[in-house]
């Protein structure tokens, strides 16, 4: 019987070093169409078991559009390389890790999203980004004096908000346009406290959402309370781990739920009455109405008081 063989692939921006395990095998390609074409070719002839590569911020894509790989959390392998000692740093040695890796922890190997899916989550990252650019330039309005430079940041302020305007337009015709991701943003935002841009990130960062059972989704959004206990010292819990940008999305949606939903403001003055602080609780009700989302997206139930009340959540 052939031993499987697992691979590590480190992508920098001009080339994608390769380390092949057990069979000790390393290969640097140059990043780019016919480096990539080697790649491929010399996977798919070896047929290894699993491919890791780490998440890069964009070079990863044309790989994992290619081969069928598992993408990981860079901090999560520089930790398990510390682990074993290789305090050293080179693709090359990035690389061997990422293998080692590969064949310790045995991830499960998924193939890129779909092309709309793609799409629909770029245009929420852009999105993010231009409204922390709006936000600067808001900032850098209030204090400008000479009125050359505040014509300068208006006229700025004006061309990021339609910008801003353009893409929320093109994702709502995305999803409008989607059978699937139509009805899910219908669920969504029958729910008090979920708007467009919520609905519309939870449909492009959270694939996951009705598919997980709760303790899943939330640990895989990161709002699971971690334990910090050592013999006797019980350390107080905290949050951490999961997507940022779904987390940042769930709070506003739940800031405007504890308002304006009658079943996440009851929890929330429960809560405070038992005397949680004003975060502990406000996280507790994003844990709340994230349930709640994901047995609605399960269930295929739109939101109010007597169907939530009944759902598994």
């Amino acid at each position: 019987m052939k031993t499987p063989s697992y691979v590590g692939l480190d992508i920098s921006k001009s080339c994608i070093d390769l380390h092949q395990l057990p069979q000790e095998r390393s290969a640097r390609f140059e990043y780019g169409r016919e480096g990539l074409s080697k790649l491929v070719a010399f996977c798919k002839k070896r047929k290894p078991a699993l491919i890791v590569l780490e998440a890069t911020g964009g070079y990863e894509t044309q790989v994992a559009a290619e081969l069928c790989v598992a993408v990981v959390n860079p901090r999560q392998v520089r930790d398990f390389a510390r682990a074993l000692g290789k305090l050293a740093k080179t693709d090359a040695i990035d690389a061997a890790v990422l293998a080692r890796f590969a064949q310790d922890i045995r991830l499960e190997a998924r193939k890129l999203p779909e092309p709309e899916e793609q799409a629909l989550k770029a245009s929420v990252a852009r999105r993010r980004q231009l409204v922390e650019m709006l936000v600067a330039e808001k900032n850098r309005l209030s204090r400008a004096t000479l009125q050359s430079v505040i014509d300068s940041h208006e006229s700025t302020i004006s061309f990021i908000q339609s910008k801003i305007d353009d893409l929320d337009r093109q994702m709502q015709s995305t999803i409008q346009n989607s059978p699937l991701w139509s009805a899910k943003d219908e669920l969504l935002k029958s729910v008090p406290g979920i708007g467009d841009k919520t609905a519309c990130a939870l449909l492009a960062q959270l694939p996951e959402l009705g598919k997980l059972n709760r303790r899943q989704i939330v640990s895989l959004v990161g709002v699971a309370p971690m334990n910090r206990d050592s013999g006797l010292m019980r350390g107080k819990r905290s949050i951490t781990g999961g997507g940022k940008a779904v987390r940042n999305a769930l709070y506003m949606a739940t800031t405007a739920a504890r308002r304006f939903n009658p079943a996440i403001t009851a929890f929330f003055l429960r809560l405070r009455a038992a005397g949680k602080s004003y975060k502990v609780a406000l996280v507790a009700c994003m844990r709340k109405l994230l349930t709640i989302l994901n047995a609605m997206v399960k269930n295929q139930n739109t939101f109010n008081q007597c169907i939530a009340a009944s759902l598994d959540f």
